[in-house]
């Protein structure tokens, strides 16, 4: 593409390569323990995974599985036969000088994944999806990649499960990765193959182009325009707003070059999260550098047939159309219900026992506004379900409002692990009897006659501070709606 782009319209080309940790207990190619959280740097290894003279891998057959399951999840083709291959490259964090990945025979072949993004459905393309092993990893110590004293280096890592998911350049801007990224980890979660809560579960590199519009066909840039074109890729992106954040400072980044008149080098560069911005590491790597040749100890694999054997389950997508169809459920309230496996399974157990609606509303709107404000996870009270389930009862059963139910009994039931019932007793929030709020009723009106003047000349809003007044006479514990329609007869 020309460098004298300062009048033309530029389009950000991105493709994505994904690489996420699968849920196993032992690595892919040995028995190390992949349970590596709180663990003493360099204790999870042994000489497979650090590649120690002799060592020979033995392939994990729950790794294989859960490939196939995520190729049936995205619609991929699942090859008559797979084999892996050695990637040569030397780093630090990758332990015998190699990586045993796949090359040209993935266990996953294209796929596709739908994704919305401000309300505009697009089908993602991928390129592919391949079994590989993690590298360990680097501590930077006393700054950053390029400002550091010095790095260590811990191998707990190396040999860890990694599904390395290629997309084709499909993406036009930074958005559209975020809602990807989103939708690939719900189908992850769904599958039971991962786990967002460990750490660097889930990394990306992007490669970015601009490219001239006129270089478009039907939406997409054509094949010699990508292979003219000089691309950068962005590695050390962790999480989805970092993608979001790194892309856009990038594109700006090109774009402000290629306006200067200046070209594009095409290289690797380090999303740095602190400074916001990306640094150069090295020139761009192309295929011939990596050297790839057969993995000699381990034989071709065949999985085909395990596409018809595996069962996966329901997926975010099909479980949310079925939440609308089988609850009558908005799509908003559907999609929050459905935003985690988690989040779905508990409101399917509270709506077997109570009206749906009812359900949906207090798991979607109150527990999940009241969890996402304390930075929890709807996993840290699975073991509470049955009080849970005893506070939509008492509001089920009119026994108190729904402004205590929410603002004063499922609060204090976060903040201090109370049980519903002590709540309820400790602040006396049972419901006022209806012979309670009339004289409440009552009181209100005869205390505050500029408020049923106003009222009676056709201010609404004195009849909401009527209704206020009558509340705190009953300590909360009124019902509103009772309230206002005894005010509007009394009136």
């Amino acid at each position: 593409m020309s460098t004298q782009a300062a009048e033309t319209d530029l389009q950000s080309v991105i493709g994505l390569e994904v690489h996420v940790q699968l849920e196993t207990d032992t690595k892919i190619f040995c028995s190390c323990s992949t349970d590596t959280a709180d663990a003493e740097p360099n204790t999870h290894t042994c000489p497979v995974c650090l590649g120690l003279p002799g060592a020979l891998p033995v392939l994990n057959e729950a790794a294989v599985e859960s490939a196939v399951r995520l190729g049936k999840a995205l619609h991929s083709d699942i090859p008559e036969r797979t084999r892996f291959h050695r990637k040569n490259y030397f780093y630090p964090d990758l332990p015998k000088g190699f990586q045993i990945t796949q090359y040209d025979a993935p266990i996953c072949d294209g796929g596709e994944l739908e994704i919305n993004h401000e309300g505009s459905r697009r089908t993602i393309e991928l390129e592919r999806a391949h079994l590989e092993e993690d590298p360990g990893s680097l501590q930077h110590v006393g700054g950053s990649i390029e400002t550091a004293e010095y790095t260590k280096v811990d191998y707990n890592r190396a040999g860890t499960p990694l599904m390395e998911i290629v997309t084709k350049p499909d993406f036009r801007e930074p958005g559209e990765v975020r809602a990807f990224l989103a939708k690939l980890e719900e189908v992850l979660e769904y599958l039971g193959i991962y786990d967002s809560g460990r750490d660097g579960s889930l990394r990306v590199d992007a490669n970015i182009s601009m490219m001239e519009s006129a270089e478009f066909d039907d939406g997409r840039p054509s094949e010699d325009a990508l292979a003219d074109a000089n691309r950068t890729e962005v590695k050390n992106i962790s999480s989805h707003r970092g993608a979001e954040s790194a892309l856009s400072y990038e594109i700006a980044r090109q774009r402000n070059l290629l306006k200067r008149g200046r070209a594009v080098e095409q290289e690797t560069r380090a999303w740095n999260e602190g400074s916001g911005s990306t640094v150069s590491m090295r020139s761009k790597e192309e295929e011939k550098d990596y050297r790839y040749f057969r993995e000699a100890d381990i034989p071709p694999l065949e999985v085909s047939d395990w596409k018809e054997r595996l069962d996966i389950p329901e997926l975010p997508d099909a479980r949310r159309e079925r939440f609308q169809d089988q609850y009558g459920l908005s799509e908003e309230a559907a999609s929050k219900l459905t935003s985690t496996k988690q989040v779905a399974d508990f409101f399917e157990d509270v709506a077997t026992e109570y009206d749906p609606a009812l359900a949906a509303t207090w798991v979607a709107d109150n527990l999940l506004g009241e969890l996402n404000y304390r930075d929890m996870a709807i996993t840290e009270i699975e073991g509470r379900f049955d009080e849970f389930t005893r506070l939509v009862e008492l509001v089920a059963g009119d026994e108190i409002t729904e402004k205590n139910a929410r603002e004063v009994v499922l609060r204090e039931m976060l903040d201090e692990g109370a049980s519903p019932d002590d709540v309820v007793e400790a602040h006396d929030l049972g419901k006022t009897s209806g012979s309670e709020v009339e004289a409440a009723v009552e009181e209100a009106i005869e205390e505050n006659p500029d408020a049923v003047e106003d009222y009676e000349a056709g201010d609404d809003g004195a009849l909401n501070f009527l209704v206020g007044q009558v509340m705190q006479k009953t300590g909360g514990s009124a019902d509103p709606g009772q309230v206002n329609e005894l005010l509007r007869e009394r009136l």
